[in-house]
């Protein structure tokens, strides 16, 4: 069969088979292994080159505002910050007052995010020629589409 065509046909089932959440938390670690492979060689975890991108775009930034923009909780995001301020690659600086902080990259930083991200591209690249375009292409749509729709419930409940 050919890598390009979804398989098997899109069909609506009549039951499901197996529970979705571990389904999704096996693609999920198989999809971090292939990159953290890749990325290994620039000396990055996947976490960590998503963290100095991100903080490349957005920054400087504050602790809370990156966190939710990366829809991770302060505390992980302040456990995952720890190894790039310890190499040089993010420093925190004082906010407009004395109490808050904003996170900036640094030129180190900036450098080893360029490496990883000569690394990421062949991750990708490879990623889509193992799984084929369709089936990227359909995966990314049905991700976009079901994050959109369970936002939805998450902010009625807010808004209640």
């Amino acid at each position: 069969m050919n890598a390009n065509t979804l398989s098997p046909p899109m069909v609506a089932a009549t039951k499901l088979q197996g529970c979705t959440n571990l389904k999704l938390r096996q693609l999920t670690r198989r999809i971090s292994q292939h990159y953290d492979a890749e990325l290994a060689q620039a000396g990055l975890k996947t976490t960590q080159y998503s963290l100095l991108s991100h903080v490349l775009k957005l920054g400087p930034i504050r602790p809370g505002d990156l966190a939710q923009a990366m829809k991770m909780d302060a505390s992980t995001l302040t456990r995952n910050l720890k190894p790039l301020v310890a190499a040089g690659w993010v420093q925190l600086a004082e906010g407009v007052d004395g109490r808050s902080r904003l996170i900036a990259i640094t030129d180190a930083g900036r450098e080893k995010r360029q490496d990883a991200q000569r690394h990421w591209k062949m991750a990708q690249t490879r990623l889509n020629r193992l799984l084929g375009m369709a089936r990227m292409l359909a995966l990314h749509a049905l991700i976009d589409e079901s994050l959109a729709l369970l936002a939805e419930p998450i902010a009625a409940e807010n808004n209640s």
